[in-house]
This record gives C-alpha cells, structure tokens and sequence, in this order.
C-alpha cells in the first residue's frame, strides 16, 4: 500500500467517524449549526452526517475518489461557519473549553488541504 493509498484511507476514516457521531449523537452537533439556516438544525445535522458517510464512500472507492475528494474539500470549507459559531457560542466557557472551540478554527486549512491533495493524486 502507497503512501497516497494510506491517506486516503485516514481520511475515508475520519469521515465515516464523524458521520456516524452526526447520525448516533446529533445533539451535540445541533448546538453549532448556524441559525440563519432554514429548518431544524437537527435535520442539518443529519444532513452533514450523511454527507460525511457518502463522502467516505466515495473516496473509499478509487475510482470515485477525485471527485469525492475534492467535493470532500468544498464540505470542509463549508462547514467551516459552524466552527466559527461554536468558537463564539463558546466564549464564556472554562478556559480549556473555549481553548478547544478556537483551536478547531485553523484546523480546517489542513484538512480542506488534505482532501484536495487526495483529490489531485488519485488515479484518473
């Protein structure tokens, strides 16, 4: 197994984690879910679980695996305003707490990068 194989992999792993936590514990993800978004922040939730699931389908299959990478990349950057608002939501917490909510912010460069680069080396 490649380096590249390897990658994806974790990030197949990673998806699928954090689907699954959407769709079994929904509630704690339905806290940062932006208000201005229409409907139930609980059906947000479960949407992006779902996507999270199908993504990590998607790259799991090498032939799928461009194109759900780099959808993958546009879904990070996407949520990206739910870690903005439970950074603010957050900022009267304990201080580790509040640590942990800012911390996600920057975490997200790397994973939007992560997946692009997954994108760019799967084989055509």
């Amino acid at each position: 197994m490649t380096a590249t194989d390897r990658s994806a992999r974790l990030l197949v792993g990673l998806l699928a984690a954090a689907g699954a936590a959407h769709v079994v514990a929904p509630r704690q993800f339905d806290a940062i879910v932006p208000r201005t978004l229409p409907g139930s922040p609980r059906a947000w939730t479960h949407a992006s679980g779902v996507a999270e699931l199908l993504l990590a389908a998607g790259i799991a299959v090498p032939r799928t695996r461009r194109a759900s990478a780099v959808a993958a990349a546009c879904f990070f950057a996407g949520v990206f305003p739910a870690n903005v608002k439970m950074a603010y939501d957050w900022r009267h917490k304990p201080a580790p707490l509040k640590a942990l909510a800012w911390g996600r912010l920057p975490l997200q460069v790397p994973l939007v990068l992560w997946a692009a680069r997954t994108g760019r080396e799967a084989t055509r």
